[in-house]
Formats: structure tokens, C-alpha cells, sequence
């Protein structure tokens, strides 16, 4: 009897963790997330740095960025798109969250569309991000982001596997 009831409290408690974890991670994509994209295609810059903390580990191809240059380059990046009449169109989609009261740690497919007069072009990769809740406001902590996986560029192919998050 009383491995019955280790086994339901393990259970509960199993479960009431997981509805909090999924009620944590509809507020990350609400606070978060959704902003997140929408200052992506928006070309604000101002509004996307803002939703990285102060001190951030930013990990590329290119290299690692501990002195927050990447924003500087988000900067650059958007205000060259807003020049050249670019339309940027970004999606997005989980391959596992893990998430506790405070830190959450989110790993995804993305694919960034650009569009302009003379060219549209698509750009897939591979991220992971660490958030963290900060006087109670998520904010990225740790982005690292890829566009190939053991040396194969990431395709279509790769990011069709799951449909894009959708924001209500």
C-alpha cells in the first residue's frame, strides 16, 4: 500500500509540474516570444535588444560574444533591411522546452524570409536559448544559433518537420 501512494504522489507531482511548466511557457511565449518575432519583422532593433538581458553569452558560427556586440549588429542588421524596403518574415517552432520557475531552456527550428525588390531569400538554422526571469520579466540570457547540424546546412526539409508556433 504504501508503494501505491509513493507512486500517486509521484505521479502528481509529475503532473502538477508539467501544467506548471506548460503555464510558465505560455507566458514566455506571450512576454517573450511573440515580441520577440514581431520586432523581427517590424525591423525594430530597439525592441528586440530589449528583450535580452544585460549581460548575455551570444554563441555563433562566428564565434562567442560576451560584450553584447550582436546587438550593435541587430542595429546594423535591421536598419539596412528597413533601407532596402526588406520584408522580413520570421517563424518558428519548439523541439523541446524545459522549464522551471525561473530559467527556461528552449531549443528550436527557425526560418527567416527576406523579401525585397530584387531577391527573396530563406535562412534555416538550429537554436538554443536560455531564458531567465529577471525582476519578473523573461529575458534571453544565453543564444546560440546555427544553420547546419554535424556539417550539413539546415534546408526546408529540416524545418518542415513541425508546423510554425502561431501567436494568438
Amino acid at each position: 500500500m504504501k508503494k501505491y501512494g509513493l507512486l500517486v504522489a509521484l505521479g502528481m507531482s509529475f503532473l502538477m509540474h508539467s501544467q506548471d511548466s506548460a503555464q510558465i511557457q505560455k507566458e514566455i511565449d506571450a512576454n517573450l516570444w511573440k515580441p520577440f518575432q514581431a520586432a523581427f519583422e517590424n525591423l525594430d532593433a530597439e525592441r528586440l535588444n530589449a528583450l535580452y538581458a544585460d549581460e548575455v553569452l551570444r554563441v555563433t558560427p562566428g564565434g562567442i560574444d560576451t560584450e553584447n556586440l550582436f546587438k550593435k549588429g541587430n542595429e546594423e542588421r535591421l536598419g539596412r533591411h528597413r533601407k532596402t524596403n526588406t520584408e522580413l518574415q520570421l517563424d518558428f517552432w519548439f523541439d523541446s522546452r524545459h522549464t522551471n520557475i525561473d530559467t527556461s531552456y528552449e531549443v528550436g527550428f527557425y526560418r527567416m524570409t527576406l523579401t525585397n525588390s530584387s531577391e527573396v531569400q530563406t535562412i534555416y538554422g538550429q537554436f538554443h536559448i536560455v531564458l531567465k526571469k529577471k525582476a519578473g520579466t523573461w529575458k534571453i540570457v544565453q543564444d546560440w544559433d546555427t544553420g547546419s547540424i554535424f556539417g550539413e546546412e539546415l534546408s526546408k526539409h529540416d524545418f518542415d518537420k513541425k508546423e510554425p508556433i502561431q501567436f494568438d
